[in-house]
């Protein structure tokens, strides 16, 4: 069993192709929309794969289709099957 402790994972998705067409878009209102759907994607991801309360999200990366988000390891293996989840990988943290 993992750890009942939380701590910082990333999480990176599959390809989506909305994400990479929201992406070209260079406008300021582009932008605005790109992190709209991926903070509503993510939230979505997050609320029908753990239970609530359980986690807490600390933000959506624009530059790639992750975010990053306090949970316990059981937790992140939840998240490592979920579909459309690409990668999750823990925090590391450069000594």
């Amino acid at each position: 069993m993992g750890s009942a402790n939380t701590e910082l994972y990333f999480v990176f998705m599959n390809y989506d192709p909305e994400y990479q067409r929201l992406r070209a878009d260079q406008t300021k209102r582009g932008a605005n929309q790109l992190d709209l759907y991926l903070s509503k994607k993510h939230d979505e991801l997050l609320a029908r794969t753990l239970e609530a309360g359980s986690y807490r999200k600390t933000l959506s990366l624009v530059i790639v289709d992750g975010f990053a988000v306090e949970i316990t390891e059981d937790q992140a293996n939840l998240l490592r099957s979920a579909n459309g989840v690409r990668v999750v990988e823990k925090n590391q943290e450069v000594a």
